[in-house]
């Protein structure tokens, strides 16, 4: 079985557009985690991996829940939001990993789809420019982000449950990811996730910092 949380590795604009997107049901909130476990019992739940990730940048705009930019590992990522399920699960399409420093056509296009705009006059971008140029726009916030995470599939399904810091601010969080959209209502209803709101990274770290 191939390694679904392997490592993430750099790839460009256009080899990420021709990944299959996966859709994902999200939640956080308080004492998820023990009633996710209960259920993994139940569901026949295959045991992935647990991993301590290295600590994430996420990037916060005022103006769109649909661009899902970070750092991670000295990479400038970003996945858009492209469309829905029947049943809700978000649809994310990776658009691409930059290494630092970033090149100001890249930050342009990762500007565009946070809908924001910042004038920018060099060719390229560290890590410590960009940050500071969030930090001084009025419509972005940086929100640290560190995670705990408990890897396992249900069905083929990819899900995990984790413990979140966010800005220091611990919460948990399970979720259902996969390419194959049908299979996930099945995953998610086994698991006691399907009442609950559907929330992702963006919208849970927005509640963080006030956004």
């Amino acid at each position: 079985m191939a390694d679904v949380f392997a490592k993430n590795t750099a790839v460009s604009a256009a080899d990420a557009a021709k990944l299959t997107p996966r859709a994902e049901f999200r939640v956080f909130g308080k004492d998820i985690i023990n009633g996710v476990i209960e259920h993994m019992w139940n569901c026949k739940a295959v045991l992935f991996k647990a991993r301590v990730m290295p600590a994430e940048t996420y990037i916060l705009s005022k103006k769109t829940n649909e661009a899902n930019v970070k750092v991670r590992d000295g990479l400038l990522d970003i996945k858009t939001k492209v469309g829905e399920t029947e049943e809700g699960y978000e649809i994310f399409q990776p658009r691409g990993k930059f290494q630092f420093p970033v090149k100001k056509e890249e930050l342009a296009t990762i500007l565009e789809n946070l809908q924001v705009e910042i004038a920018l006059d060099k060719d390229e971008y560290t890590f410590d420019e960009f940050c500071d140029m969030a930090r001084a726009h009025g419509d972005l916030a940086l929100v640290t982000v560190e995670k705990k995470r408990f890897g396992f599939s249900v069905n083929g399904v990819i899900c995990e449950y984790a413990y979140v810091w966010m800005n220091g601010a611990l919460v948990e969080t399970a979720c259902c990811e996969s390419e194959d959209y049908a299979s996930m209502k099945g995953a998610v209803e086994a698991l006691g996730l399907a009442e609950m709101p559907n929330t992702n990274y963006l919208k849970a770290a927005k509640k963080v910092v006030g956004f």
